[in-house]
């Protein structure tokens, strides 16, 4: 069997045809947490978000919340390391993880992307990307076995 990769511009095409995108957004920093959540759901996505690990993992052990993509923050006040992300990779193996941080040393980098994270991406960044990077995550997610 053969995948081909979705061409540029292709997605965008296939989205008045996809489900409503769920996307988790952890991140201890409000006015960060708040501006993810308003451009992701100024772009048409179902946004849940939480403020630490404790509320990610209730979000994702939640009856009925299935996430397409999850966005997380590196540091978080009851967790400081990478523990997060392989829990919640554990947890929602198909579900790609943007890890996002300010502290993106090229260890952090590696041990996150050995640990199943899509991408690490250093902050700030530009907001007006998010919404892509989401939807290019989920695109490798269907080009790879499909949205469960």
């Amino acid at each position: 069997m053969t995948m081909q990769l979705l061409q540029p511009g292709e997605l965008s095409t296939m989205l008045p045809t996809l489900p409503r995108l769920h996307v988790l957004v952890v991140d201890d920093e409000f006015l960060m947490r708040w501006s993810l959540v308003e451009t992701l759901t100024a772009r048409g996505f179902l946004v849940t978000e939480a403020d630490d690990a404790h509320g990610a993992y209730c979000a994702i052990r939640s009856s009925g919340a299935r996430f397409d993509v999850v966005l997380l923050d590196y540091r978080l006040p009851d967790n400081a390391d990478l523990s997060l992300l392989a829990a919640i990779r554990a947890l929602t193996p198909d579900a790609p993880v943007i890890l996002m941080t300010a502290f993106g040393t090229r260890e952090v980098r590696e041990d996150a992307m050995r640990l199943g994270a899509f991408r690490v991406v250093n902050k700030p960044f530009e907001m007006d990307d998010v919404s892509d990077l989401v939807f290019e995550a989920f695109a490798a997610r269907i080009t790879r076995g499909g949205r469960s």
